[in-house]
């Protein structure tokens, strides 16, 4: 599987380190509360379809990436620089 780098083109995906949903991006603040943390850590989708994911590009140039893929063709829709903090990516 390739996954199009947007600084370095395609790569393929043995480079990266899969991290899981992107929405992990979107810490909650402290003052959401202790079932908001847990949430956070513990809830995670497994949907089927179009998904966005946050890989690692550990074998190269250690940026990370949220890869919008389909989980059931696996087909890779896109892909961006992941950003921190509320919204995620942009």
């Amino acid at each position: 599987m390739l996954i199009p780098h947007p600084l370095l083109g395609l790569r393929d995906a043995q480079e990266f380190t899969y991290l899981g949903d992107a929405r992990l991006l979107d810490r909650p603040d402290p003052a959401d509360g202790e079932a908001a943390f847990c949430d956070y850590v513990f809830l995670r989708d497994n949907p089927a379809g179009v998904h966005r994911e946050l890989w690692y590009h550990e074998q190269g140039d250690r940026s990370w990436l949220v890869v919008t893929r389909d989980t059931v063709t696996h087909e890779i829709l896109g892909a961006e620089l992941a950003r921190y903090g509320k919204g995620g990516a942009a």
